[in-house]
């Protein structure tokens, strides 16, 4: 062999390691499971080699492998998969024989994890589990879907929201709703169009909210937007629409013009004013409303983007109300360098038009008591109107009255993410919310605050802006080997917020046709009788927390988490909190001594207990503060000089509220999950309420100061039960009952610096003319119950007898306000959802129950219009029903004979849908109509308009189960729609 053979035969032997690299193939791609879902963690790797990694939270890896290459994939839970690597670049993979129910992902706090690992008290609902048809919001979607969490839509109103409550009332003074996250991001359940959502998860327990903090005692629900998941480089345009008619769910039944004339016959006090006139009817119609929203989806697993555009065009049943919105989202998610940085850019901005309706329900109260027999105009066109007190032509109202409010939310979110190691990723999120409001009301030449009240037109205008911004700092460090599986996560937040408002009141214009907008010309501006108002606030609030998840062999499995959170609302001296958790599992289903059975597919037995806050509902609580006021000052050179009065107490060791919670559950599966569902007890004690005491003047400079003090227990249970009762080729029926009970008791009042006296506070209202409270919260008592004066009969002279605090029958006329007593409560001790899915062939149809039982309502209409004392209101046509077998003749009075009790089961939902054959209309992949129908059936007792009319909410929270007069009515809705995806 010659020297230059030689040397090229080195130097190609050389060369080999370069060139089998320079071979190397990069392969991308997804695992999912058999119902095509992303599996988290599953490990790739390349045979007989040590090179492997784990597919990301949607299921995703990149892998390089050269040749002759068997790729190797496996995951707890199913089956190994190997194959033979032949130069693909891109490979979708099912793995098969898992539980894919415990392999599903549940969004939990700052990040996801994989259902048959939690040891908490988590809900996730999915997308093809959401209510269907028409949905006022995100709440709705899941309405009587998660056991424990209350969702009424008390309001027909169609700038009005749904009520939440997770588990009972927590606090006095502070928020009872949730906390919200929208993709990582604060926000409201109005936040994105329902139509955008992915999945919705409600973080339940202490445990599982804990590493929210101070903003987590009234649970945390995590709302996921839609993301373009397709890894191919292929574009999907969806296409939902519906439009819907509402009527009223039922109406008064008030007397009419042929009942007045009839009792004036009769010889009772009525005036024939010539008319006939359906009051309620003239104030209703019957709206057609409509809902559009388009969606994107394209890019490839490298670049994707989701697009959308939502209108909604809503009309409510009562005349000149309505909502019209517009929302745009687009969300952008980038990978570069192999897969080691990820970036996501979203941005959501909505625009909001409503219509308040002129005078919101004064209007509809005037409907109600005007006569029947008057007319609506006079001869010369004018409105019809009569000197009595606060009785007012309600046409006129509505008509005569401008009332236009506009608002506009811009949300801006960015996230960069970073994967040095397969293992380890850092990552970092900031957000920006801007909201502006501007608001402007206006009252005609032809408006009774003319024609009555000389006011000569009015007008109003207020404007309001918030600004908040978020920055997050997280680390996350996944490792798998052997039978051991952990999750580390640190991390750091930071979040501020500023508001700001103005307002400006004037009247006596020199004409109306203005408005709103030349506020300036009316002069009672120069007469010093306008008034305006600004207002301006800033909180802000920084977090560091950990949490470790550790699960061993598929069967124990350990959550610690902590949060150390400080935040400006409150005093120098209690600034930072610290909220910690702890939850263990044993999945029994994996020990030996069951897995060999084929009962239990699953068996979970968890515990766990946390800590979290309530932060007061203003951030000054803890500030001194003053007032300026005209009334207040002094004479300085002869002149009166006005002066700043003290107007709040200084308080630096005004601290956030503190519940502790403890969850024992039990999660099951049998026959390979066509049952399962969960059993939770959980109990909760609130200590450091926030209460509102007296205190002495001197030494503090005004005569009531917010403090901590006080406790409160909540306790309950809650079932799931999900049963895939029918499943064949043809036809399919999954069927899911919830249920759940709640009591809670106000343990204590004081602290120790300060005791209530009276060991009770007052809550609720009945209003003009009446005037008294309604409900009573006592120390070591529930919270809801009324406190009333006990109706017994009625006496020969039609006056009510009552019973007094001996147990004595008195009449009303002797009865003292301690004869009143506790009588029902309005908080319902048992809540019921019974939701259904059927498909047959290429039908669907969804039918829902939801259900309260074990509460009290207090009939406001009952109480005002159920009584004719007073002729010159128009009644219920059972107001001169027998009462006791008698005439009732007494003054209005606040009794309980008018609490209901207030039970009920609605076929809330009913929904049935068709979708056409693939490919019926060449380029349209999915084409499905429905229609539907919400709030169609009620049974109940209850005479009023809807037992679920009642608010118990923000000042409504402690006199929960007011079914009150001025309400907007509920409605039932009747939907037609239709989704297509191209």
């Amino acid at each position: 062999m010659n020297k230059s053979l030689t040397v090229c035969l080195l130097l190609c032997l050389m060369a080999l390691p370069w060139m089998a690299f320079s071979q190397e193939t990069t392969l991308t791609g997804t695992v999912r499971d058999q119902e095509g879902k992303p599996i988290e963690v599953a490990m790739v790797g390349i045979k007989n080699t040590g090179t492997h990694t784990y597919t990301d939270a949607e299921g995703k890896f990149s892998i390089r492998y050269g040749a002759n290459a068997v790729l190797v994939v496996s995951a707890i839970g199913y089956d190994k998969t190997e194959i033979a690597l032949t130069g693909q670049r891109t490979l979708d993979i099912t793995l098969t024989g898992g539980n894919s129910t415990l392999d599903e992902l549940v969004v939990v706090g700052y990040g996801t994890q994989r259902k048959g690992d939690v040891t908490s008290s988590v809900a996730s609902v999915k997308s093809e589990d959401f209510l269907k048809g028409t949905v006022r919001d995100a709440a709705q979607l899941i309405q009587g879907k998660v056991a424990g969490l209350r969702i009424t839509t008390p309001s027909g109103d169609p700038n009005a929201t749904t009520q939440i409550n997770l588990r009972g009332l927590n606090s006095i003074n502070g928020s009872q709703n949730p906390l919200v996250i929208v993709d990582g991001v604060p926000g409201s359940i109005s936040t994105v169009a329902p139509e955008d959502i992915e999945s919705i998860d409600v973080l339940k327990d202490g445990s599982a909210a804990a590493i929210y903090g101070t903003r987590a005692t009234g649970g945390v629900i995590l709302i996921t937007t839609r993301k373009n998941k397709n890894p191919d480089n292929k574009a999907t345009v969806e296409y939902n629409t519906y439009v819907n008619q509402q009527r009223i769910f039922r109406k008064p039944e008030m007397m009419d013009a042929s009942d007045y004339r009839r009792l004036i016959s009769q010889g009772y006090a009525y005036e024939d004013l010539g008319g006939s006139t359906n009051w309620i009817d003239e104030v209703l119609q019957n709206p057609v409303s409509q809902n559009h929203n388009l969606a994107f989806f394209g890019g490839n697993y490298k670049t994707n983007f989701t697009a959308s555009l939502n209108y909604r065009d809503w009309e409510g049943i009562m005349l000149k109300t309505g909502q019209q919105r517009v929302s745009l989202r687009a969300d952008l998610n980038h990978e570069m360098f192999d897969g080691k940085v990820k970036t996501n850019i979203q941005i959501i901005n909505s625009s909001t038009k409503s219509d308040q309706g002129g005078a919101g329900g004064w209007a509809w109260r005037q409907a109600m008591i005007r006569n029947p027999t008057d007319v609506i105009r006079n001869a010369d066109g004018t409105w019809k109107e009569s000197n009595a007190y606060m009785y007012d032509n309600p046409l006129g109202i509505i008509h005569e009255t401008i009332s236009d409010n506009k608002s506009k939310e811009s949300r801006f979110s960015g996230s960069v993410d970073y994967r040095p190691i397969k293992d380890l990723s850092f990552k970092m999120m900031a957000s920006r919310v801007q909201s502006d409001n501007i608001y402007g009301n206006s009252t005609t030449f032809r408006h009774v605050n003319t024609t009555k009240n000389n006011l000569n037109g009015t007008a109003n205008r207020s404007t309001g802006a918030g600004t908040e911004n978020l920055l997050e700092l997280t680390t996350n460090y996944m490792k798998s080997f052997n039978q051991h599986r952990f999750t580390l996560l640190g991390g750091y937040s930071w979040q501020d917020y500023t508001g700001e408002s103005f307002n400006v009141y004037n009247f006596d214009f020199p004409t109306d046709a203005y408005s709103y907008n030349k506020i300036e010309a009316g002069t009672a501006l120069q007469r010093g009788l306008a008034t305006m108002s600004s207002y301006k606030s800033k909180w802000q609030l920084a977090g560091f927390f950990a949490r470790v998840n550790y699960v061993f062999n598929d069967k124990y499995m350990l959550m610690a988490s902590v949060r150390r959170e400080g935040s400006s609302t409150f005093g120098e001296n209690n600034q930072w909190g610290t909220f910690p958790a702890f939850s263990v599992g044993w999945n029994i289903a994996n020990e030996e001594f069951l897995k060999s059975g084929t009962t239990f597919s699953q068996l979970k037995l968890r515990a766990g207990v946390g800590v979290t806050g309530t932060i007061a509902s203003s951030p000054y609580q803890s500030q001194i503060s003053y007032n300026f006021a005209q009334s207040q000052g002094a004479f300085i050179g002869g002149k009166w000089v006005p002066g700043f009065i003290p107007a709040r107490n200084f308080n630096p060791d005004l601290r956030w509220e503190k519940k502790t919670e403890w969850n024992v559950g039990l999660d099951f599966g049998i026959l390979k999950n066509r049952v399962s569902g969960s059993v939770d007890y959980y109990t909760r004690t609130v200590n450091d309420l926030l209460y509102n005491f007296s205190v002495p003047v001197p030494p503090y400079l005004t005569s009531n100061m917010m403090l901590n003090a006080g406790s409160m227990k909540n306790s309950g249970l809650e079932f799931l039960l999900n049963i895939e009762a029918v499943k064949n080729k043809s036809f399919n029926w999954n069927t899911g009952l919830t249920f759940s009970t709640n009591k809670n008791k106000l343990l204590n009042l004081s602290n120790d610096q300060f005791e209530v006296t009276s060991e009770y506070f007052d809550a609720g209202y009945t209003g003009e003319p009446i005037q008294v409270s309604t409900h009573r919260v006592k120390v070591n008592g529930p919270i809801g119950q009324f406190y009333v004066l006990k109706s017994v009969g009625v006496d020969d002279n039609g006056k009510w007898l009552v019973e007094n605090q001996k147990g004595e029958v008195i009449p009303i006329a002797d009865a003292t306000p301690a004869d009143r007593q506790y009588y029902g409560n309005g908080i319902p001790k048992f809540l019921l959802g019974w939701n259904n899915s059927l498909n047959y062939q290429r039908f669907d149809m969804t039918v829902n129950f939801r259900g309260a039982f074990g509460h009290d309502i207090l009939n406001m209409q009952r109480l005002y219009y159920e009584n004719p004392v007073n002729k010159a209101y128009n009644v219920l046509k059972t107001a001169y029903d027998p009462v006791y077998g008698k005439e009732l003749k007494n003054d209005l009075v606040y009794v309980s004979h008018y609490i209901e009790k207030g039970d009920y089961l609605k076929l809330d939902n009913v929904t049935l849908g068709y979708t056409l054959p693939a490919k019926t209309i060449k380029g349209i992949n999915n084409l499905r109509i429905y229609g539907s129908v919400l709030n169609f059936l009620t049974f109940t007792g209850y005479k009023g308009i809807d037992p679920e009319g009642v608010s118990y909410t923000g000042e409504f929270t402690f006199a929960p189960g007011i079914d009150h007069r001025d309400k907007y009515p509920n409605t039932r809705t009747y939907t037609l729609g239709l989704n297509v995806s191209f």
